[in-house]
């Protein structure tokens, strides 16, 4: 009886990286020790790129993104599937999409009326894992069977009718989860989890299969959900390095971890040798010079935390040192008339209260965050921003006023309501005012009054939804002097106090703790009324027409 082969170790102590191809040959993977040999030929054979240049031909596996497929599927000594959960954490853009459509179409063969589902935080995200999948069989004419192929493919679904088989995206939002029977569950940016209620829902739904397989694939996020209870990925994270380590013994749970480790002498995170130890693709497809320049544009916190895996739990100051003083310009005035976007933020008592303007440029021509530009890379997006913005006014950001507690004023001091309800409505006969952008809590009534006078409100609830994109776009902003500013030292004062934190979305601005005097309601004001100036107005509705027959 021929020797069995032996497969690579579990945990090895140096992971593979770089832009070596898979080579079956050459590998110590087989059929013998992995059913990760038939995925890798089936993403090779079948699996077109989705995104960037190359979009439409085959994708071609590196040695390390092989090596991890057979790890994450492989067999035991009977033969047997060796992991019911694997854990997969690894910086963005290192082809975390890609790998997780390979292992979701892989799930459909993998038995008889097998159930796969990709799980997201959000309906929005469970929404683009489906769409990755889709494009991922859609350009694949020997899988799609609208071409012959092997898949149907519905609104929400993906079958494979020879063996009833399904896939499916499912969210946190979505409707319960009981009753389902999944045989292979992908979490996607499983830092995202607002809580464990999902993860353990798919991880106990499975117990009549008999190979299930549950993967979390993220980066590194915060250490702890909303309860102040570990995350779901952080938990996850200290549990398989204790089995890494040798501390605790669990043959049914793998993980590949990718990490920088800034507990090191000299440690430096903008050294470029520092991000190879957690960028497997870094110098293949991942160029070293672009990942310079999201250096350049991100908080120091989250490029920590999305581009080289390091948790990060406290906060960190929001801008660098003379950022803002840069986006200074004092002799700039907001002529009255011009379009603009105010920005309201505050509260009622033992706080202060802000309202902010925005100019409107005159012609947004080109937008860095549309869609139409998602595909272009960092430098093109450069140059098109300054050829086609050339000699356009740029936005401006102004204090309309501030209502902030005096020093000698009581603990019983409150906002003069009326005051502030007026004083946006003087800044809407003195400007052509598109939105007033607005957090209704606390002020619901006010708004609802507003509202009723014909005032163009517009709820902006600071959520993490919300707010992230907001903050990332003024980030980007000062950093790249997009816009300018008055100079308000009361502006200054407030984006001076505000810190960022990490959310399950990613950074967002707050005080640097809840009872602390160093107000921020301007920053805020300021952060949401730059996002709605800067992002094209909604169209009216597209009018649909039906026949009579759907009548």
């Amino acid at each position: 009886m021929p020797r069995r082969r032996a497969a690579p170790p579990r945990f090895p102590r140096r992971l593979p990286r770089g832009p070596q191809l898979w080579d079956r040959e050459k590998s110590r993977w087989s059929e013998e020790n992995t059913d990760g040999v038939f995925a890798c030929e089936l993403i090779e054979s079948y699996l077109r790129l989705t995104k960037g240049p190359a979009r439409g031909t085959l994708v071609q596996l590196r040695e390390w993104q092989a090596d991890l497929i057979c790890d994450i599927l492989r067999l035991d000594a009977k033969g047997r599937r060796q992991y019911w959960t694997y854990l997969l954490l690894v910086p963005r853009k290192n082809s975390k999409s890609l790998l997780g459509a390979g292992l979701a179409i892989d799930g459909l063969f993998d038995e008889q009326g097998a159930e796969v589902y990709s799980c997201a935080a959000a309906k929005d995200q469970a929404k683009i894992i489906f769409g990755e999948v889709r494009a991922a069989v859609e350009m694949a004419p020997e899988l799609d069977a609208k071409q012959g192929g092997l898949l149907k493919v519905y609104r929400d679904a993906i079958e494979y009718p020879a063996t009833g088989s399904v896939y499916r995206a499912l969210s946190s939002e979505a409707f319960t989860k009981e009753g389902l029977n999944p045989s292979r569950v992908l979490f996607d940016e499983l830092h995202a989890q607002p809580n464990w209620e999902l993860w353990n829902v798919m991880n106990q739904g499975s117990d009549t299969r008999q190979q299930p397989l549950v993967i979390g694939i993220s980066t590194f996020g915060v250490k702890s959900d909303a309860s102040g209870q570990d995350s779901v990925c952080y938990a996850q994270y200290q549990y398989a390095k204790k089995i890494i380590k040798g501390e605790l013994e669990d043959l049914r749970y793998g993980a590949r971890i990718y990490e920088t480790n800034d507990r090191v002498r000299g440690f430096d995170y903008r050294d470029q040798q520092v991000w190879e130890r957690a960028n497997p693709s870094l110098g293949d497809f991942l160029d070293a010079e672009k990942m310079a320049a999201a250096m350049r544009k991100t908080p120091e916190g989250d490029f920590k935390t999305k581009r080289l895996n390091i948790w990060v739990s406290k906060a960190t100051v929001w801008l660098p040192e003379g950022a803002w003083d840069r986006c200074a310009a004092p002799d700039t005035a907001i002529p009255d008339g011009v379009d603009v976007v105010l920005g309201f933020d505050g509260s009622y008592n033992n706080d202060c209260t802000g309202l902010t303007v925005v100019r409107i440029p005159e012609t947004l021509r080109f937008d860095p965050d549309a869609a139409e530009y998602a595909s272009l890379e960092d430098d093109q997006k450069q140059r098109l921003f300054k050829v086609r913005n050339a000699g356009l006014r740029l936005p401006h950001l102004d204090v309309v006023q501030l209502w902030e507690r005096p020093a000698d004023a009581g603990q019983d001091w409150t906002v003069p309501i009326l005051e502030a309800e007026e004083a946006i409505r003087e800044a809407c006969r003195r400007w052509q005012v598109r939105e007033i952008v607005v957090d209704p809590a606390r002020w619901a009534r006010t708004f609802q009054i507003l509202d009723s006078e014909g005032l163009p409100v517009m709820a902006f609830p600071q959520s993490p939804e919300r707010m992230v994109p907001a903050t990332g776009r003024f980030y980007e902003g000062v950093m790249n002097q997009r816009f300018t500013h008055s100079g308000d030292p009361r502006l200054a004062r407030h984006i001076g106090n505000a810190v960022t934190k990490p959310t399950t979305r990613g950074p967002m601005v707050f005080k640097d703790s809840k009872s602390s005097p160093r107000k921020i309601d301007l920053a805020v004001a300021s952060i949401i009324a730059l996002h709605v100036a800067c992002s094209p107005p909604e169209g009216p509705p597209e009018p649909q027409f039906f026949s009579w027959d759907d009548l």
